[in-house]
């Protein structure tokens, strides 16, 4: 016997037993696609014993653009376009990506001053992907001072990439072979108090979110997401390292200036895996990724006026054959599994978001805990909706 819910998608199941005695009654419950904790179109489908989770589905799709496809029928210089947007808050980290394999697979060397704007531009990327949660985050609980502070750091550094780039949040401005262009003049001391202004009120959030005694309440020992579901998901990024898993693809296998900022880069992990230890290391990696961005800037400053890109031909082929590129993207791995045929276009070019991988763990934390703590379980896993379906 069933019972048909309204809007929010309920539906209650209720089986019979000897003698028309009802023996159990389970809830079937759809969080979204359209709902306020669900960072957009995601449906979460819920079993509900009670007030209990029994069974967690995430049912993905809703925003599915088939980029992966279009890759096949754009060249090299159009797919950048298509692998920004998966990802809306670290667009420059997702054409990075691309723009990697691609010369990978060319085996081409880009200019010094190119390796190092990138990794600055990469970190201050991932400042701007971390203050919006930050700042979303606390106001899924209940707390909507904190959005307001991030959103005003996100300012200064989002005026400084739009002043260098023409964009807020597409930037478009890595290139196969380097950037599009060089920094217009006097931009690197605007950058530096963009990030000195930032990281002088980053304070905010270790007073007035994690010193408040509700956030805290609603945080620690919840969602507690172990090791084992972790390499059984893929899980990675901050998630990861959150729950013990000291693994970062920036120091364990450099890439752009990552090896000479060894001394400055820190992997912040915290052994609880709960949703207080994975808003304490996001805190951090902020911190940290401005520390990187100074770092930076200070080797800019010391290298010699050059070019930040190649010459390259008209028609932009690559060779044939296959070649993986992986970054640590704001949010985890991000990898690129390019296939060339010789032409002007990819083969295949397969997108491993981060993601998608880590909002499958669900299935596996959200079953025994209860509904009133899968709103701060949600939130803790830092999604981007388009990063899930791609």
């Amino acid at each position: 016997m069933s019972q048909t819910g309204h809007a929010a998608g309920q539906r209650a199941e209720t089986t019979v037993g000897i003698g028309g005695a009802a023996e159990s009654t389970d809830m079937v419950l759809n969080i979204g696609p359209q709902h306020p904790s669900t960072h957009g179109v995601l449906r979460l489908r819920l079993v509900l014993d009670g007030e209990r989770i029994s069974e967690a589905e995430p049912v993905v799709g809703y925003m599915h653009r088939g980029a992966e496809k279009l890759f096949e029928a754009r060249d090299y210089r159009q797919i950048i376009v298509l692998a920004n947007r998966h990802d809306w808050l670290s667009a420059f980290s997702n054409e990075l990506g691309v723009v990697l394999a691609v010369e990978r697979m060319l085996g081409m060397e880009v200019p010094e001053r190119a390796v190092w704007l990138r990794t600055l531009l990469a970190e201050l990327n991932r400042v701007l992907n971390h203050l919006m949660f930050l700042g979303s985050y606390p106001l899924e609980l209940g707390g909507i001072t904190p959005v307001f502070h991030a959103f005003r750091e996100r300012e200064e550094l989002q005026n400084v990439m739009e002043e260098l780039s023409g964009g807020r949040m597409h930037y478009m401005f890595n290139r196969v072979g380097g950037l599009k262009e060089d920094l217009p003049a006097g931009w690197p001391h605007r950058a530096r108090q963009a990030v000195g202004a930032v990281r002088a009120r980053m304070g905010v959030f270790d007073e007035l979110v994690l010193g408040n005694e509700i956030f805290r309440g609603r945080t620690r020992h919840i969602g507690v997401l172990d090791p084992g579901t972790i390499e059984a998901f893929g899980v990675s990024g901050p998630l990861a390292r959150a729950s013990g898993v000291d693994f970062d693809l920036r120091r364990d296998e450099p890439y752009l200036a990552y090896r000479e900022l060894a001394d400055t880069l820190r992997v912040v992990t915290r052994p609880e895996g709960d949703c207080l230890a994975r808003f304490e290391v996001l805190l951090e990696q902020t911190h940290n990724a401005l520390d990187l961005a100074d770092a930076c800037l200070d080797r800019l400053a010391e290298l010699p006026p050059g070019p930040v890109n190649q010459r390259l031909p008209k028609v932009l082929k690559a060779p044939e054959g296959t070649t993986y590129a992986w970054t640590e993207n704001p949010l985890g791995l991000n990898g690129y599994y390019l296939v060339s045929k010789g032409e002007k276009t990819p083969y295949r070019l397969k997108l491993r978001s981060a993601s998608f991988n880590n909002i499958q763990a669900l299935t596996r934390l959200l079953p025994g805990t209860l509904v009133s703590d899968m709103v701060a379980i949600l939130g803790s896993f830092f999604f981007v909706v388009g990063d899930v379906d791609k």
